[in-house]
């Protein structure tokens, strides 16, 4: 079967670019027996990949960095139309994902193991990390070369082959991804899936089902990690979780504001507020909130919004109409409830402001609810032990960050904040591709990056050599 498979007349869907409301997509709408294929083919495919030895996957893999760096204008295209980005986050998106790919091919020499000691004379004990089969990985549209690299790049350093479910709302970046494997891996090391927005549930159901697939990672929200991890469950199918976040950025009496500032700015409004680590609640301590609000509010003054088309200004648009509802929603029920608006203003369909909240307290659905947009809100404490109190009131925990000028202060405080990552004097939005990326509680569960993905991804296996006569009791 052929990775992509090109739109046949009756089984297509479109994808509609949010800016423009023109056709960005037209992407072929699989059926089941068309995933179950894609299964098949990424299951012939793994005895051979599996097979090679390290610097031969190394090698392949590095071929396909080159594959998805040399595809860079066709990126971009693929990204503004299906989901409004500007250039410079569609480059900084291949950058790291192509990088991805690199640290993965590095570590195909990394998948290793151990002699164990053995009570019994003669005996040499091993632990041995082999390929599982065929992973599911399935890829949000928010950073979607980034996460959709992720979803497929250390499984393949480490033997396996990946059926890749592509994001409804970027179905051509996706497939953009599994044409550069193509062009270096052997035929079904990576298999595409596209399907329409209303066979989703369906789709992802019977990919989970089939007895091929033996892993799943996903990343996305919590709601749908949950349906996955309890579908899986049902066939003992071990999951990665990477899911929602509402990452604090915590603020000390002593922290250099004009750097906090800078980093809440960045981490609050790239991507207009769509990542995963996104700072969706700065954490004041009171002593200096006004101060902060001020320069932070002013920083933010300068932040306009435009067509990421044009490309002038630092804030493009949002993914779709329902995200500009829903942060007006949490807007509204923050200001009427006592918070006050410090920036902001009227969204022009689908591209809106940057918003800084002030005031915010924990009863507002604006401290709880997951914003993924432009919103951020400004929440103050009483003092340390209260701003590490607010930063653990929150269902989540990926990611969170502390600034002070006392670097051991914020150790301290990291170590008491409950997230997968934490950050010190630095945004909460920060990934690298050897980083053990993952988080906690409602955030999910297993980490990508780096050697953590390797134990991800790959099976321990104890495995015995008897080098003496055996002696038994019977």
């Amino acid at each position: 079967m052929a990775t992509i498979a090109p739109p046949a007349p009756g089984v297509t869907f479109t994808r509609m670019n949010p800016v423009t409301g023109a056709v960005a997509t037209e992407a072929k709408a699989f059926s089941v027996a068309d995933a179950d294929a894609a299964v098949e083919a990424a299951a012939a495919a793994f005895p051979g990949w599996s097979a090679l030895g390290p610097n031969a996957r190394r090698a392949a893999l590095n071929k396909a960095a080159d594959a998805l760096a040399a595809k860079g204008d066709a990126f971009v295209d693929a990204m503004m139309g299906e989901i409004g980005a500007t250039e410079g986050w569609a480059r900084f998106n291949l950058m790291l994902a192509v990088g991805m790919v690199r640290e993965a091919a590095a570590l195909t020499t990394q998948i290793g193991g151990e002699v164990i000691p053995s009570d019994k004379p003669g005996c040499i004990a091993m632990a041995l990390r082999e390929p599982v089969g065929v992973m599911l990985g399935i890829a949000p549209w928010n950073a979607p070369i980034i996460l959709g690299v992720r979803a497929v790049a250390v499984p393949l350093a480490c033997g396996n082959t990946v059926v890749l479910k592509a994001s409804e709302q970027c179905p051509r970046t996706h497939s953009l991804i599994a044409e550069a494997f193509d062009e270096a891996l052997p035929m079904g090391a990576v298999s595409i899936v596209t399907n329409a927005p209303q066979d989703a549930s369906e789709i992802v159901g019977a990919l989970i089902d089939n007895p091929a697939i033996r892993r799943i990672n996903f990343t996305g929200s919590t709601a749908v990690g949950k349906i996955i991890a309890k579908r899986a469950a049902e066939h003992l199918k071990p999951v990665l979780l990477e899911l929602g976040g509402k990452a604090p950025l915590v603020v000390l009496d002593d922290a250099d504001l004009d750097e906090a500032v800078k980093a809440a700015a960045f981490g609050a409004f790239m991507n207009q507020g769509q990542i995963c680590m996104s700072t969706e609640r700065i954490i004041v301590v009171e002593s200096v909130a006004d101060a902060f609000v001020e320069k932070f509010a002013a920083k933010v003054g300068t932040m306009a919004v435009g067509d990421p088309r044009e490309g002038k200004t630092p804030l493009g648009a949002v993914v779709d109409q329902k995200t500009v509802d829903h942060v007006k929603s949490l807007i509204g029920d923050a200001v009427s409830n006592g918070a006050v608006q410090v920036n902001g203003g009227d969204a022009n369909g689908v591209l809106m402001p940057a918003h800084v909240i002030d005031k915010v307290t924990p009863e507002m659905k604006l401290f709880r609810d997951e914003s993924f947009g432009p919103v951020v809100g400004v929440v103050r404490a009483r003092d340390e032990a209260h701003a590490i109190e607010l930063a653990n009131d929150t269902e989540y925990g990926l990611s969170a960050s502390v600034f002070t000028k006392d670097t051991a202060r914020g150790l301290k405080v990291a170590k008491q904040i409950k997230s997968g990552i934490c950050h010190v004097n630095g945004p909460t939005v920060h990934d690298e591709a050897q980083m053990p990326f993952g988080g906690v509680k409602a955030s999910g569960y297993g980490r990508f990056g780096g050697r953590a993905g390797i134990d991800a991804f790959t099976e321990l296996r104890w495995i015995t050599i008897e080098t003496e006569p055996g002696h038994y009791p019977i």
